[in-house]
């Protein structure tokens, strides 16, 4: 796919002309990883803008683009635009690896920012370590990962469940169903969950997981009847969510008595089912589209005087916003010859800023990203109320499951 300039830098001109400004040339040291423009910086953009989980990943697409014109809107980067190269890797890990070879090796993208799902990020580290680039991953993930060629802004098990499940517990009992698509992410979510459970004395009383893409839950909602559990944890992602509380709310179950508690049901999904089938159900997560912060209105704002003004914000797509602000922060920092990627990820650690969330910051020691836990309630109107948050921003553990590891800047040590 070739670079969509027109549609994407709006206001950008050739690269011709930014040599006559007498920018340099941005070379790699390295002759395999060489790339060079003249007065750009160009970066990939690998969300599915097609298949299961296009639902999700074509708002982080726009969020990744809109923080891209933002910042070439005024100016660029020490007057250096960057130039996205897009590509729609359709939902599937395969074609995530492929598109990634291109945009490291045939596009000499510095870095790139992509994925939703962790299938898709496996699928692409092998690229991004053989080749020592960097990938941004901006979604909620599973944690149990060490990787110098990662930046991750979204939240790990320990950001999301340490204060969701303890409060759920005590609000509503200790009888849990956990729900999960069929992939390492909900799995190993769910471990985590079951550890705290078993901690508070409560019990998991059916565990069950169904394919991407997943759209028939009868037999699941069936099994929710029978057993009756106090809590449904779902880790139900893509399109599958839309059909899961549909099928729910069609079967008369109710969220007051048997609530579906979420960590991947966000206002985009909410906006797929409508509302009234997300009305009553919880969601754990760092960032809500209501959240009150001059810096959040700013964003949102944004967003739908971009993309639409009936376009939601929500915990994926905000980080995906704020980690192209922070690439930015960190070739500031550089000069125009050593812009590369071990170079901009030595940049970033440590880097914060004030995202719509509130304050975040990259871990030096593990390239994940400090964050603000909320537990939020569906409404119908198709937003959350926020009902609690943490009262400080949350360092990432992203080993916290496997207390004998941690990720460190000499990379994973065990005790």
């Amino acid at each position: 796919m070739t670079v969509k300039r027109r549609t994407f830098l709006k206001g950008t001109v050739a690269a011709g002309a930014f040599a006559a400004t007498g920018f340099p040339h941005i070379w790699i040291k390295d002759s395999s990883l060489a790339r060079a423009a003249e007065g750009e910086i160009k970066v990939g953009v690998l969300f599915s803008l097609t298949g299961t989980t296009a639902i999700v990943e074509e708002s982080l697409n726009k969020a990744t683009v809109m923080a891209i014109e933002e910042i070439n809107d005024q100016g660029g980067i020490n007057g250096m635009k960057i130039v996205p190269v897009i590509e729609d890797p359709a939902s599937d890990p395969a074609t995530f690896a492929e598109k990634a070879r291109k945009l490291v090796l045939g596009d000499k993208c510095v870095s790139v920012f992509g994925s939703y799902t962790s299938a898709s990020r496996k699928a692409v580290l092998p690229v991004f370590e053989k080749r020592n680039n960097l990938y941004f991953y901006p979604t909620l993930y599973e944690g149990r990962e060490c990787s110098k060629n990662v930046i991750y802004t979204g939240a790990v098990p320990n950001q999301q469940q340490d204060e969701f499940v303890p409060w759920l517990v005590e609000k509503f009992g200790k009888r849990w169903s956990l729900i999960g698509s069929n992939y390492i992410y909900p799995k190993e979510e769910n471990n985590y969950c079951k550890k705290l459970l078993a901690g508070l004395g409560a019990e998991v009383v059916n565990e069950e997981y169904v394919p991407l893409g997943h759209s028939e839950f009868s037999s699941v909602i069936n099994k929710f009847q029978s057993d009756k559990p106090d809590v449904i944890f779902s880790t139900v992602v893509g399109d599958s969510v839309v059909a899961l509380h549909r099928q729910y709310r069609a079967d008369g179950l109710d969220p007051e008595k048997m609530p579906m508690a979420s960590l991947t049901t966000s206002e985009n999904e909410v906006a797929a089912m409508g509302g009234d089938a997300a009305a009553g159900h919880f969601t754990s997560a760092p960032y809500f589209m209501v959240w009150d912060s001059p810096e959040n209105v700013k964003f949102v704002d944004a967003y739908r005087k971009r993309w639409g003004a009936d376009k939601v914000t929500h915990f994926v797509s905000e980080p995906c916003y704020f980690q192209v602000h922070l690439f930015k922060q960190a070739v500031e920092k550089l000069a125009p010859s050593d812009i590369t990627p071990p170079n901009i990820r030595e940049a970033i650690k440590g880097e914060e800023m004030i995202a719509p969330q509130g304050k975040v910051r990259i871990e030096k020691k593990n390239l994940h990203t400090w964050l603000w836990p909320k537990i939020g309630v569906a409404k119908s109107d198709g937003q959350f109320e926020i009902l609690k948050q943490s009262a400080d921003w949350l360092e990432p553990v992203p080993y916290k499951a496997y207390e004998n590891q941690d990720c460190t800047e000499e990379g994973l040590k065990e005790s």
